[in-house]
């Protein structure tokens, strides 16, 4: 099929280049010339695992286009997403002026074909009748005389940041909003390679469930799962924090009752919280939309406020340790928000950089992606190093921010001979305890 993606953020480049991979063609559209000259070169401008190599296939392949033509884009496509971003405004809402624009300029460059019109980015429920009036709009502010023809589908994306290449071709599930037979036909067309798992790991499991909804549920099911995620973290943040105080070790806890099938396993590990662009930027979404209808939704602001003062924890051990922190070292083992990702978004490290400093502190970091991608220009009052061993050297306290599989792999024996003061706090309780104990450093857990 005839595919546009309109923005080539995280989630319109994964989008449009995993679906050129399994037969689509494809035409990404940006309107940032050097990154789509970037891209036209067969660079990714974003750290995803795999998705360079398949980015490169499709290219050469010629099922993967780029360019800053929009009125190409919208002739090429059956199908239109739009994928541009919908970041956080102060007061918590989603700033839709990009998904506005987008979709006006669609409707500019409508000629008659029907098209369907998919909403990938996360938008406000009820952003489908809006985007179908701005659609209209768009046309009549071109002036055309001909009526445009098509549907607006809901199909929000549950991609994990580390993980996306993989979650497209072994989804949970694919949701579809919208009240077209034609568009949902269209769109199970589109997915069917990755619904019988052609693409899968397992291309003998079950075929992925496909939820047909309304427009308007569709878009509250993306909400819905990432505040229940970031709910589920705040948590087991909440019972670590008592376990801290009972001299309860909250891994134990956690693999106890993660075992009731009811409960699950998974985010269930304790730590300085959550971050990134999805969960914070969603849950404090959904909780204005109750607030604009009239509904306090007191678990939805409590999960954040955890979360807020789950930051600081390390902070607080820090002090406990070490007391006075003016004038001392303190180094980040990681920088972004979760590992094999290079987005500092909403990072728990920029609070405990921002903290420290104004406690006086001197603040080092190394992370694998960021100390070695020019990713750091952007950071102020830290220094980044160039490999772990060059972090610890002369550090008072080293704090484990991000759970890097790399950093299971380093040499502790080393790393206590480098440092003024041999203590670790280990903000994802990631580390091998008593390795690094038999090394010689102090080691402090969250909730352990």
């Amino acid at each position: 099929m005839r595919v546009c993606v309109i923005g080539t953020g995280y989630v319109g480049l994964v989008t449009g280049v995993c679906l050129s991979h399994i037969g689509h063609d494809v035409i990404c559209v940006d309107n940032n010339e050097e990154k789509v000259k970037l891209m036209q070169a067969g660079q990714s401008p974003i750290y995803e695992p795999g998705l360079s190599e398949l980015m490169k296939s499709s290219s050469e392949s010629g099922k993967l286009i780029f360019t800053s033509d929009l009125a190409k884009g919208v002739s090429h496509g059956e199908i239109l997403y739009i994928a541009v971003g919908t970041p956080p405004l102060p007061t918590g809402e989603s700033d839709t002026r990009y998904v506005e624009a987008v979709a006006r300029g669609i409707g500019t460059h409508l000629q008659g074909e029907y098209k369907v019109i998919v909403n990938k980015s996360t938008v406000p429920i009820g952003s489908g009748d809006w985007v179908r009036m701005l659609v209209l709009d768009g046309n009549k502010e071109a002036g055309s005389n001909v009526e445009p023809v098509f549907d607006v589908v809901s199909n929000p994306e549950f991609l994990r940041e580390g993980s996306a290449v993989y979650d497209t071709f072994n989804p949970d599930r694919i949701v579809l909003g919208g009240n077209s037979d034609k568009a949902i036909s269209m769109m199970q067309e589109l997915y069917s390679p990755l619904v019988t798992r052609e693409y899968a790991i397992d291309k003998s499991a079950s075929p992925v469930p496909v939820v047909v909804t309304d427009l308007s549920s569709a878009e509250m099911i993306k909400y819905a799962a990432n505040s229940f995620l970031a709910t589920k973290i705040s948590f087991i943040n909440e019972v670590a924090n008592i376990c801290d105080r009972v001299g309860a070790d909250v891994t134990q806890v956690a693999a106890g009752i993660g075992l009731d099938s009811r409960i699950g396993g998974k985010f269930l590990s304790a730590g300085i919280g959550w971050g990134g662009s999805c969960f914070p930027k969603d849950v404090s979404a959904l909780v204005h939309t109750a607030d604009d209808y009239g509904y306090e939704s007191e678990l939805l602001k409590a999960a954040i406020n955890v979360n807020q003062r789950q930051r600081l924890l390390a902070l607080e051990k820090l002090q406990n340790e070490l007391k006075i922190l003016k004038g001392k070292t303190i180094g980040l083992l990681g920088l972004t928000f979760k590992p094999d990702t290079d987005d500092m978004r909403d990072a728990p490290a920029l609070d405990l950089i921002e903290q420290l400093n104004r406690l006086g502190a001197r603040v080092k970091a190394y992370d694998p992606i960021v100390s070695q991608s020019g990713l750091s220009h952007g950071l102020s009052n830290v220094r980044i190093e160039g490999n772990a061993e060059m972090l610890a050297d002369c550090c008072d306290a080293l704090v484990l921010v991000t759970d890097w599989k790399e950093f299971l792999k380093l040499d502790f024996t080393k790393i206590v001979k480098l440092m003024n003061n041999p203590l670790i706090i280990d903000g994802r309780n990631f580390l091998d305890r008593e390795a690094i104990q038999a090394a010689g450093m102090r080691y402090i857990g969250m909730g352990r």
